[in-house]
């Protein structure tokens, strides 16, 4: 038997649905008019147990087994998001806040990065599958580090809220230079965080401070756990102007 002409020996696998449904009838064909399998195998450049799996399919479902299945998502392409789409995101947030794009919400928290996913890609996103993203990008850090004996208890001082906050430094989806973001997860699991391309300053960490407090309806202790050494002298300044923030530095 002559090899095919329209034939080209490339894996299986790596064909167009109609490319694939053509090659498994020929293949078929071949071995139903009496060709060895062996020798059909060489002839259309797939392996003999793919030859033998396409014919027993073939002797079981009829027609139904040319008609080759949906194939399931390469590894990196079960992502929701696209490359594209993640960076857009990141970018978009550390921009500004989510109130200065009209989402109701004055810090970025699980529930307004999925409101601006839903707003922009039309996509509706589990809290868990953001907490992937969030991961993906290094914004959410180590948890065991910045909420220690979390137990989805409402812990406070005073009645105020406690949350358990960082100054982290994630890698960018864009660019070598590593973003800055302060992070913080109240004690009953609630997440809160913003993004800046530079070292936050003493205003932006009073209006951080502000937003929480505003966001949560309620007063608040910060509880320091992850920290920049090279901003400890800013550090001691937040302190020495709300006294309420404490620290509890986590080895890392």
């Amino acid at each position: 038997m002559d090899q095919h002409p329209s034939v080209i020996k490339v894996g299986a696998r790596s064909l167009p649905v109609e490319a694939l449904e053509r090659l498994r009838r020929q293949v078929v064909a071949a071995v139903e008019s009496g060709v060895s399998q062996s020798h059909v195998a060489r002839t259309f450049g797939v392996s003999r147990k793919t030859v033998g799996t396409w014919v027993r399919a073939y002797q079981e479902k009829g027609e139904q087994a040319f008609r080759p299945r949906r194939r399931g998502r390469r590894r990196g392409e079960q992502l929701a998001l696209s490359t594209a789409q993640q960076e857009w995101l990141v970018t978009t947030a550390v921009r500004g806040s989510p109130d200065e794009l009209g989402l109701p919400h004055l810090l970025w928290t699980r529930r307004a990065v999925a409101d601006l996913i839903r707003a922009r890609f039309a996509i509706t996103l589990s809290p868990a599958t953001i907490d992937q993203y969030l991961s993906r990008w290094e914004l959410l850090g180590r948890s065991d580090q910045l909420a220690p004996g979390h137990d989805g208890s409402r812990r406070g001082l005073g009645g105020r809220e406690v949350l358990w906050t960082a100054w982290t430094c994630p890698r960018p989806l864009v660019g070598p230079d590593r973003l800055h973001a302060l992070v913080a997860v109240t004690n009953r699991g609630v997440l809160f965080f913003r993004l800046g391309e530079s070292p936050f300053d003493g205003e932006r960490l009073a209006d951080f401070r502000k937003r929480l407090r505003v966001q949560l309806a309620s007063d608040i202790t910060v509880v320091v756990r992850m920290w920049p050494a090279e901003q400890s002298q800013l550090l001691g300044h937040w302190r020495a102007v709300e006294p309420d923030v404490v620290l509890d530095l986590a080895t890392h």
